[in-house]
């Protein structure tokens, strides 16, 4: 009785989780109006995802690595001067800036420039009101606007994530969520939470963990998770559509001139979306996306952007790269 009574909330709480989950006339399109790839991946991303014109916001974006939190502060409210009340969630279309100061651009666009999401360095940081939490108004609920960034200066890049992402939907993939225990001791801190992982996802989807040297190929990937500076085996994954991965490791987000992997790699392999941090957060894994409480929240339909944004506890130094709307384990969007 006990697990039939867990069942049935489960899938009450899917359910409203459906009613208020993202979708293309949820979603702002952000793009730099003065960068002819921003300007063209975001007219071909609103087209094959057919959100709404007055969803789709053009600024004259600084092209840069980093930005001042004054500038964040003038770009915000030339966003949201024009954005329909109706969008809970954004997408921005640029290569640079990915951040502002010492947050990621995501979060800075999501909830504006605020110390206490980065200047703590190391230490702990504000955490997400989104953690672990069923349905999707953040606009709403807590004045948020969760944001993914989709890098543009690689254009046919883009469209291939875009078009990965739309492949994915409703496509119910058989794959395999890979849990990668690295010998990085400083960077393996996520392994300690496979083992509840596997247990919460057993009969749902298929979870192996490897150990490195990873040295066989990873096939059918749905998810690949890892802490390291650079993933050698990257060559040896194959990706489905819709498929997110990351490895932890300080500098993941900082997607150009880094002595570290940069999140768009995965990309580049074929994942449809990454994360990765800005500015040295240490190994605080709170920091990181969590993989039991995304695979939970992605196998029980919601989008690439609902299920990472939601397996972050401290987002405020991490970078959300990739397609947002991407579905494969619910409905298909229209």
């Amino acid at each position: 009785m006990l697990r039939l009574a867990l069942l049935l909330g489960l899938a009450l709480c899917a359910v409203g989780a459906r009613a208020e989950s993202l979708n293309a006339d949820r979603l702002g399109v952000v793009y730099n109006r003065d960068d002819k790839s921003s300007t063209l991946i975001a007219q071909y991303y609103a087209e094959r995802r057919h959100v709404p014109p007055a969803n789709v916001i053009g600024l004259s974006v600084p092209k840069q690595a980093f930005i001042s939190r004054e500038e964040l502060k003038q770009l915000r409210a030339a966003m949201l001067d024009r954005l329909p009340t109706s969008v809970e969630s954004l997408l921005l279309v640029w290569s640079r800036p990915f951040a502002v100061e010492c947050m990621s651009i995501t979060t800075a666009f999501a909830a504006g420039y605020q110390p206490g999401f980065c200047e703590a360095g190391c230490a702990a940081t504000i955490r997400s009101p989104l953690y672990d939490s069923p349905g999707w108004l953040p606009a709403d609920t807590v004045g948020w606007l969760p944001a993914m960034l989709l890098p543009s200066d690689d254009e046919a890049l883009a469209r291939a994530v875009i078009d990965h992402g739309i492949s994915a939907d409703g496509s119910s993939p058989k794959g395999t969520v890979y849990l990668v225990r690295s010998q990085d001791k400083l960077r393996n801190v996520r392994a300690p939470g496979y083992l509840s992982a596997e247990a919460l996802l057993a009969g749902r989807v298929s979870v192996e963990e490897l150990r490195t040297p990873v040295e066989r190929p990873a096939s059918g990937a749905i998810a690949y998770f890892t802490g390291v500076v650079q993933v050698e085996e990257l060559p040896l994954i194959g990706f489905l559509p819709g498929a997110a991965a990351d490895h932890l490791t300080s500098y993941g987000g900082v997607l150009d001139k880094s002595t570290q992997m940069s999140a768009v790699q995965w990309l580049k392999k074929g994942a449809t979306a990454s994360y990765g941090t800005v500015t040295e957060p240490c190994n605080q894994v709170d920091k990181f996306p969590n993989p039991e409480v995304f695979m939970d929240w992605y196998l029980r339909g919601d989008t690439l952007l609902e299920a990472y944004w939601k397996s972050v506890a401290m987002p405020g130094q991490g970078l959300f790269i990739g397609e947002p709307l991407a579905r494969p384990f619910g409905p298909q969007l229209p």
